[in-house]
């Protein structure tokens, strides 16, 4: 055991090594790899003041805290070496973008608000977080991040709050930062990460973002692939509807083309093909034990696909023509279901096999793998500092961590890996 915590030893350093390049100070690097190992280390709480109780003769507080609050490193470099690095080892099929809630006591920290976040279930004092991960079936990677800054923080906004402005200096939130939506920002991160030279064919999004015709379209103006989560209320028409121009009157403008019928929403389209257009398909095999030969259990459902044409005020403006663009509609519709129960839309080409849309779509359980790593054993939600540099500065080096023990499960066997 002893030498392979040593091997592990020299694979951090030699990895942090490698993160940390392109830091200006030696002090910058050495408390760059001390900090990366704290998070690592076995420990409930991975905010600065107990790390630094664990972490021995390296356990300085005062250093660690000013690396992590004010040292003046661009977080954006240590991002693009982790994506380089993973892009390598992972190996992606797909960009995963959502965004998870930082659960705050005060309203002191930089960008806190009462708002939704998923982490809670609810509307709550929190910050949210916007990431974009590298997957593949068998792994992933978050390689970049957004600090969300609600309408509140932002002097420009009408729903400004003066309180909250008034605290963006003593946060350190650029002047030039003001309030984005959500979809934008994944855009911005998408297009940093193609800055990097990391650009990957397929990104992949929950209803937050999929819901959204301004981000759906955006993707498509980056030329990008996309299976997005949508609502139930989302309407289309049926991909063998025509838009038809009603006979001219003589009179005021002549009428445009337009569909005779009515979208519909997404959820009647598919009813009204009914369940016996769903069919069987597994995405993947889950570590659960189950009856499947590997004694794994088998991720499999019912599900619906569909040719659509998304409707939309948006869409319509976007058409080159009157007629609208067709899609995939692909609909969870399990056996034991009286009705589907989860929604789909994708611009994947129209030959794409049901099994490659449904995969793709499932794919985004690796976010939720990442989240509940990074949160659980690596302290994502820990820092308690409070500016905005901070923040981007932790969330970094918490990916940094969780990109090493993917490294490690990539080339040790389960027996010969050992605790950071």
């Amino acid at each position: 055991m002893g030498g392979e915590l040593a091997a592990v030893r020299c694979d951090l350093e030699d990895f942090a090594a490698e993160m940390f390049e392109s830091f200006a100070r030696v002090d910058q690097r050495r408390w760059g790899a001390v900090y990366l190992r704290g998070l690592l280390l076995d420990g409930r709480r991975k905010s600065v003041e107990p790390m630094a109780a664990r972490l021995g003769e390296d356990g300085n507080r005062q250093a660690l805290a000013n690396f992590i609050t004010s040292s003046p490193w661009e977080a954006a470099h240590v991002r693009a070496r982790l994506a380089w690095r993973m892009q390598q080892v992972i190996k992606p099929t797909a960009l995963i973008i959502d965004d998870t809630g930082f659960l705050k006591d005060g309203d002191a920290s930089a960008c806190v608000a009462r708002q939704y976040t998923g982490t809670a279930g609810k509307v709550t004092n929190c910050q949210a977080g916007v990431s974009l991960h590298l997957a593949c079936d068998s792994a992933s990677a978050a390689v970049d991040w957004r600090l969300f800054l609600p309408e509140s923080w932002d002097p420009a906004s009408p729903k400004a709050d003066p309180a909250k402005t008034a605290r963006r200096a003593k946060c350190g939130i650029p002047a030039g930062v003001g309030h984005v939506e959500k979809w934008q920002l994944a855009l911005d991160m998408i297009d940093e990460t193609r800055s990097w030279g990391v650009d990957v064919p397929v990104a992949v999004a929950d209803g937050g973002y999929g819901d959204t015709a301004a981000f759906r379209l955006g993707l498509e103006e980056r030329g990008l692939d996309y299976v997005v989560d949508i609502s139930t209320t989302t309407t289309a028409h049926p991909h063998q509807a025509r838009p038809h121009t009603p006979p001219y009157s003589g009179r005021g403008p002549r009428p445009r083309p337009a569909y005779p019928e009515a979208a519909q929403t997404v959820k009647k389209l598919v009813i009204a093909a009914g369940r016996q257009a769903a069919r069987p398909v597994q995405w993947r095999e889950g570590s659960r034990p189950g009856s499947g030969r590997s004694g794994v259990k088998r991720m499999y459902s019912r599900f619906v696909a569909l040719r659509i044409r998304p409707a939309g005020r948006e869409i319509r403006k976007a058409a080159d023509g009157p007629e609208l663009p067709e899609q995939w509609l692909l609909a969870e519709w399990p056996a034991t279901a009286p009705e589907p129960v989860q929604f789909w839309l994708s611009n994947l080409p129209a030959d794409t096999p049901m099994a490659t849309l449904v995969r793709t779509a499932k794919l985004r359980w690796r976010i939720e793998h990442d989240y509940r790593e990074m949160k659980q054993a690596l302290g994502l939600a820990h820092f308690e500092g409070r500016t905005w540099r901070g923040w981007h500065h932790h969330v970094t080096l918490v990916s940094a961590a969780h990109a090493f023990c993917t490294l490690q499960r990539s080339t040790r066997s389960p027996k010969g890996t050992a605790p950071a």
